[in-house]
């Protein structure tokens, strides 16, 4: 199992995220990304994001730790299942753009909260992370994410 970190950044009720495309489906990723040997994971959401993005991060508390267990299909190499920690966060420098160079993203967008549920995300939190900004608990382990693949 491999580990992605990711950062929740929230501003006027909108969460930043990085959109990508699957055949015909649009997909939300949250920003973050693979560590390198030797990195921490909040080392690893601030470079990632440096890189990515051109921004700087606060990375806070972790909002959520949970797996994407990847189904096995006959005839298809399995995909390694990932243990996602999704950290809270503050956008502290920059403004968001992307760097074709070291992404596969389309586009980065800010999507009102209120809409998390309703969209394809990755990992599939869009109604934790509304629950969780309800209440502001940190390090929920969620277990199992039950998460559409495309």
């Amino acid at each position: 199992m491999k580990v992605r970190p990711a950062v929740l950044l929230i501003e006027n009720n909108h969460l930043l995220l990085m959109q990508y495309r699957y055949g015909e489906t649009d997909v939300y990723g949250l920003p973050g990304g693979n560590p390198d040997k030797g990195e921490t994971l909040d080392q690893t959401v601030m470079r990632e994001l440096r890189e990515e993005l051109g921004v700087d991060v606060e990375v806070g508390p972790i909002a959520f730790v949970g797996e994407v267990i990847f189904p096995e299909i006959k005839g298809v190499e399995p995909k390694e299942d990932v243990l996602h920690v999704v950290f809270s966060g503050e956008l502290i420098g920059g403004i968001p753009q992307l760097n074709p160079e070291e992404t596969t993203a389309l586009a980065v967008v800010w999507k009102p909260v209120r809409e998390l549920d309703s969209l394809n995300l990755y990992p599939n939190l869009g109604q934790q992370i509304q629950r969780w900004l309800g209440s502001q608990a940190n390090l929920e382990y969620i277990g199992k994410i039950n998460q559409t693949f495309f």
